[in-house]
């Protein structure tokens, strides 16, 4: 049967074991999902009916005997390992070459531009943590009112600003002049704006985050789910990621309870036709860029757990997708992302549960969500089952 309602759920960084290429980015080894499971706070009950643990090459956990989902693995044909790229393979968008990063810092001329504009000096310029640039920096913002600009392994360029010294909304407006000027060479993935609050030592970055994303250079699933009066229901930093392209609707989050509270009153109050697509970033940006296992470990079992109550809310219209865009082993001496199989469960009551095996491409996911709705396109990817099923 076609299914009114698609619910897509990505677990952000919830990777599930090296690619073949992982040593192409220094990620040999990486598992983000093993890291997690030997934590004493890992707890999956539904996630294991669904067939987390019968998914190709995962050798450890138990198996389930009687699955009640379709259950596989992806590989990423992208080049790269950040949440751009993965979302937008998912989408149907699969990059040849990786966003460029900046080891070293943003050149010269970029930051020039960006103090011109902006009318603001810009202080650190180089790969930093979240939580230790603005202990070391914010003083000294506080006092000169200078931008606190930095990077990581990841092609982002992000800006941190005392809430009580540069508005949210002022910040916003530094993010989008930014994102201006980084194109062509400097196209970095996204501009993250990253707010805080609170004196030294103890300055805590605030839930005001935005994402300001490269527009998609073509028509992704979302496009082609608009085009076709579907509605296209963004939870969490989705809408961000793609710019805006191909959403009708949208709800920003503070953290993953909101985005669960948000996903479930929506199942509950709002009758659609179309693709809820739902990102839980707490997984990558609290647990695995800390290198918190037990902390990753307590997220993903409180998932599972409310994960329970929202299968159950499901009709028989509906069709739920858990997937994610990356891994981020917090057990691994690198606090970036890593380069790994992503997992897809899919569920609806009367779906006959199989193994997927191991898909070429995450594009296999949008290929599938258009299927059902009958849609036509050119985009990569393969039907992941036979929707008429």
């Amino acid at each position: 049967m076609n299914y009114k309602r698609i619910f897509l759920i990505v677990l952000d960084s919830f990777g599930i074991g090296e690619l073949p290429d992982a040593k192409d980015y220094g990620d040999e080894g990486s598992n983000t999902f093993k890291s997690i499971f030997g934590s004493k706070f890992f707890n999956v009950n539904i996630m294991k009916k669904m067939g987390l643990f019968n998914i190709d090459g995962i050798d450890f956990g138990e198996k389930e005997e009687n699955t009640i989902a379709c259950y596989g693995k992806a590989k990423e044909r992208s080049k790269g390992k950040d949440t751009t790229t993965g979302h937008w393979e998912m989408a149907g968008i699969i990059k040849d070459k990786p966003s460029p990063v900046f080891p070293n810092g943003f050149p010269k001329e970029v930051i020039e531009e960006f103090t011109k504009v902006t009318g603001r000096k810009v202080l650190c310029n180089k790969p930093y943590s979240g939580t230790e640039v603005i202990k070391d920096y914010g003083e000294e913002h506080i006092k000169t009112g200078a931008l606190i600009v930095y990077t990581s392994a990841d092609s982002v360029f992000q800006i941190a600003a005392h809430e009580e010294c540069v508005s949210v909304e002022e910040l916003y407006k530094y993010c989008e002049q930014a994102r201006e000027i980084l194109k062509g060479n400097y196209a970095v993935g996204r501009v993250i704006a990253r707010p805080f609050i609170g004196e030294y030592p103890n300055f805590t970055r605030t839930s005001n985050r935005r994402d300001f994303s490269l527009l998609p250079p073509k028509d992704t699933m979302l496009n082609y789910l608009q085009k076709d009066k579907k509605s296209v229901i963004s939870i969490g930093k989705i809408a961000e990621i793609f710019s805006d392209s191909g959403i009708t609707e949208k709800y920003h989050t503070k953290d993953n309870a909101d985005g669960m509270r948000r996903i479930m009153k929506l199942i509950e109050e709002k009758s659609f036709c179309g693709l809820c697509f739902m990102n839980l970033e707490d997984f990558d940006m609290l647990y695995g860029h800390r290198n918190d296992v037990d902390g990753y470990a307590k997220a993903i079992s409180e998932f599972d757990k409310w994960l329970g109550g929202f299968i159950e809310k499901l009709n028989e219209e509906d069709l739920l997708i858990i997937t994610a865009d990356h891994g981020c082993d917090p057990a691994t001496p690198s606090t970036d992302h890593s380069r790994e199989y992503i997992p897809i469960l899919a569920y609806n009551k009367n779906l006959v549960s199989q193994n997927l095996g191991t898909r070429e491409t995450y594009a296999d996911i949008g290929k599938t969500v258009l299927a059902n709705f009958e849609i036509e396109n050119s985009l990569p990817g393969e039907i992941l089952w036979n929707i008429k099923n």
